[in-house]
């Protein structure tokens, strides 16, 4: 207080007031004065009621809140630049998996192709064989059906053959003989 008091005083002493002429300082005509003394009512009144220490109460208060904000806000930075670096490293292992993924698909599509295409051999394989049975089984019932019509062309001339060149007496023989021999092959 007696800082402030001291400040007011020497403000007054330097004031333009004193310089001013024809009017002595310390008289109620001289409206500086009267100015003055309002001035150090009104520092007093602020005084006696404590505004300044009010006011730097309140600018310390401040100053506190201020700082409280700056220290939140700096723990959320913080907080804020852990998250980054954790979504940073997921990020990393999401990626790193992605491609690891993208590597195994891509091997075992290699994989599936070259199984497509061994299974392809083996089928193209297998219609070839069986391909060449139908030609083999075609060619063998071809040749079998040349022979059962050879065999029959060569009954049907034979039988004609032995019709005009055998006799009644041939004919019996002949008939009783094939009864003997279906004998012997039933028993």
């Amino acid at each position: 207080m007696q800082r402030i008091m001291t400040i007011a005083a020497a403000t007054l002493m330097a004031s333009p007031a004193l310089a001013a002429t024809g009017k002595p300082f310390f008289s109620l005509a001289n409206t500086d004065f009267i100015v003055t003394i309002g001035f150090v009512l009104f520092i007093g009144i602020l005084v006696y009621f404590k505004v300044p220490s009010l006011l730097m109460g309140m600018l310390d208060k401040r100053a506190e809140g201020i700082r409280n904000d700056l220290d939140e806000a700096k723990a959320l930075r913080d907080e804020a630049q852990a998250l980054l670096a954790t979504y940073e490293r997921r990020q990393r292992e999401v990626q790193e998996q992605a491609d690891r993924i993208v590597a195994h698909a891509k091997d075992e599509a290699v994989l599936a192709g070259e199984q497509a295409k061994a299974d392809l051999e083996k089928s193209i394989a297998r219609r070839i064989a069986a391909a060449e049975d139908q030609i083999a089984s075609a060619q063998a019932g071809a040749i079998k059906e040349v022979r059962d019509r050879a065999i029959a062309v060569a009954i049907e001339a034979a039988r004609d053959v032995i019709a005009k060149q055998m006799t009644d007496k041939d004919a019996a023989k002949s008939i009783d003989d094939a009864i003997a021999e279906v004998g012997q092959k039933l028993h």
